[in-house]
């Protein structure tokens, strides 16, 4: 699952990652089924069983922490606190989902509190309702609504985002979907991996003013370090650039 998961991110292929990711947490959901924890809990003689199955479902959260951190900051570190993970999660890198067994031993699980609020369903109103009422219920509906959960100003703030300047860009070889670009932060030059290439050819790129997050971890695409990631707006296959004409490199957007 990692090694595909990772081939996926480097030809940015999200969506067939995300399902790579959720492939794993289906079966690790299976195997508590099969395993049975809480019958295990009940047999001292089984106690070492227990150990092991909790073990390896610890271990499975935590590479899981580490491949959601591109599409969910702000909850990956959640994950890692609450697994007792004693390193600092600014300092982990893809390298750490590879290879099994990293979770120390006997690692005691931190402060447990629910991630992702419950959803609870409602009964369905009767067809019968009066007209105005169903009237109000689709101009509702017509209203935009949030796809992602909602997160606090302190969870916006961790982001970075800043006015960059592209100097140089370029087709990645073997790879469709991306552009080698070169920018400017006023301070410093970076290189960053972008998957735009099927909607900008690179010369017109040259000298736009675009919108980055500059302190997202460093990850390797197609072996290039790309340190951050330009902002874009999609609506189905169309895709246009965040851009910020006539102000400065560097400049923060807030």
């Amino acid at each position: 699952t990692v090694l595909h998961y990772e081939k996926c991110m480097e030809d940015m292929d999200i969506n067939t990652a995300i399902k790579a990711i959720w492939t794993l947490i289906g079966r690790a959901n299976k195997y508590i089924d099969e395993t049975g924890p809480w019958a295990l809990a009940k047999d001292e003689a089984k106690r070492g069983r227990l150990n092991t199955v909790l073990y390896n479902l610890a271990e499975t959260l935590r590479i899981i922490a580490i491949l959601i951190y591109p599409l969910m900051p702000v909850t990956a570190p959640k994950i890692w606190a609450q697994l007792g993970l004693e390193s600092d999660f600014a300092s982990v890198t893809f390298t750490d989902a590879k290879g099994w067994g990293k979770l120390p031993a006997g690692t005691k699980l931190g402060t447990l509190a629910p991630i992702f609020p419950r959803i609870e369903d409602k009964p369905v109103e009767t067809v019968a309702a009066p007209i105005e009422s169903v009237t109000k219920q689709a101009q509702s509906a017509s209203q935009p609504t949030a796809s992602m959960p909602e997160i606090t100003i302190e969870d916006f703030a961790k982001m970075d985002l800043r006015v960059v300047k592209v100097l140089a860009a370029e087709k990645v070889a073997k790879a469709d979907k991306l552009l080698k670009l070169t920018v400017d932060l006023g301070t410093e030059q970076r290189t960053i991996i972008s998957g735009i290439a099927k909607h900008y050819a690179p010369e017109e790129l040259i000298g736009k003013d675009v919108v980055m997050i500059i302190n997202l971890k460093p990850a390797k695409i197609r072996g290039i370090e790309s340190r951050g990631m330009i902002l874009a707006a999609s609506c189905d296959e169309k895709l246009a650039l965040v851009t910020a004409a006539e102000m400065p490199s560097g400049s923060r957007v807030k």
